[in-house]
């Protein structure tokens, strides 16, 4: 039989509705947002299958759903930007292939929600309690940070880099880099587009050499295929509707649960063990 369904467990109707609610949130978010929000992809589809099992389902529809929203955002993304996060990314993912069984990605994981969480706070901070000339400064530093990102792209593109190869956050590291540059939310797109389908193109060869795909894999990303056009306009019309205020504040939304999201395992482990 050509089809393996052998991976779907426990109740039929609760596996397909984790498996389309973590397509759609991959297509709203790299067609709308950049692709950040993509990292809660995997924990929606792990409760109901084995870790490593949902990434080999997922990572055929990422990169099915980065060529398509590339090709729509191809014109927007900044090439600097691009090649600079990616030299670095790159840097990052073979420092994890290096020191991959030495780390503990409880504490990784951990920290990366973080500096998410704060991030995001401090955005809000600014916006409700904003200081006189405060608005005039961000512009300033935005400016300067997108005249010389080279710093920055070494810190939080590197650790994404590392961080998308050990435990699969990478994006929202590289959200962290971008986002205080305040770019217009199309070259920002775009931007994040081109890295996350270079950097998931990267990933393809270390998931075959692991022997992670099979038939049954394969067979769930094909059942799931149908729900990509759905999310990806879903959010380029989200994307298009909104201003780029809008558009910066549901980012940071984003972000900042995505860091709560990551927190909060530890947090639970901590407090349980009191």
């Amino acid at each position: 039989m050509f089809f393996d369904f052998s991976l779907v467990q426990g109740p039929g109707l609760l596996f397909w509705l984790a498996g389309v609610l973590a397509v759609l949130v991959v297509a709203i978010s790299k067609s709308g947002f950049g692709g950040a929000l993509g990292s809660l992809s995997a924990p929606i589809l792990i409760l109901v299958m084995p870790p490593k099992a949902a990434l080999a389902v997922l990572l055929p529809v990422f990169l099915i759903t980065d060529f398509f929203v590339v090709w729509k955002w191809r014109h927007y993304g900044v090439r600097r930007l691009i090649w600079l996060m990616i030299v670095f990314a790159v840097l990052g993912q073979v420092l994890g292939w290096l020191l991959f069984k030495f780390i503990n990605d409880q504490m990784l994981v951990a920290l990366i929600g973080l500096v998410s969480l704060i991030t995001a706070l401090n955005y809000c901070y600014k916006i409700f309690w904003p200081k006189e000339g405060a608005e005039k400064k961000q512009r300033l530093r935005a400016r300067q940070m997108r005249q010389k990102p080279m710093m920055r792209a070494a810190l939080w593109c590197g650790l994404s880099g590392f961080s998308s190869f050990v435990s699969l956050t990478g994006g929202i590291l590289a959200q962290v880099f971008m986002l205080p540059m305040r770019l217009p939310r199309r070259y920002y797109v775009g931007t994040m587009v081109w890295y996350f389908l270079l950097i998931n193109l990267g990933k393809f060869p270390f998931f075959i050499e692991l022997g992670m795909f099979n038939m049954a894999s394969l067979t769930l990303s094909l059942m799931l295929l149908p729900v990509l056009p759905v999310g990806v306009a879903l959010g380029l019309w989200m994307n298009k509707t909104m201003s780029d205020r809008l558009f910066y504040h549901i980012s940071h939304l984003f972000l900042g649960v995505l860091g709560l999201r990551l927190l909060a395992p530890p947090l639970i482990q901590f407090f349980g063990g009191l």
